[in-house]
């Protein structure tokens, strides 16, 4: 149990990337909905869920110490990169707090992964 418990350890600070970015995205995603250019952001809300979806998951797997851990890792930093992208297009305070934690989470993702 102990091995278990040091990687979890390991893996903290990706873990609170992960469910900030999460948190961010979903917060976003509820102030964009509210927006009036909706329609320019629909791409951006479609990302947003699969960002706050990807970026829970690999919370959960690193938890877990699971086997994919750093699968999912690399592809919640694709995933990121693409959300801060996204989000970036637009000046609001919750697109700029989001890209932000958007491309911490993918920093540290991918630092996890190697």
């Amino acid at each position: 149990m102990g091995i278990v418990t040091n990687q979890t350890n390991m893996y903290q600070k990706c873990i609170d990337a992960c469910k900030r970015c999460a948190q961010a995205c979903d917060e976003c995603f509820t102030a964009c909905l509210a927006e009036q250019d909706l329609q320019a952001r629909v791409n951006c809300i479609s990302t947003l869920v699969e960002c706050a979806s990807v970026c829970s998951l690999a919370s959960c797997s690193m938890s877990r110490s699971s086997k994919f851990a750093k699968d999912i890792c690399n592809l919640c930093a694709t995933i990121c990169d693409a959300c801060a992208s996204d989000c970036a297009m637009f000046p609001q305070e919750h697109c700029v707090k989001c890209a932000d934690e958007c491309r911490t989470c993918a920093t540290e993702c991918r630092s996890m992964a190697q």
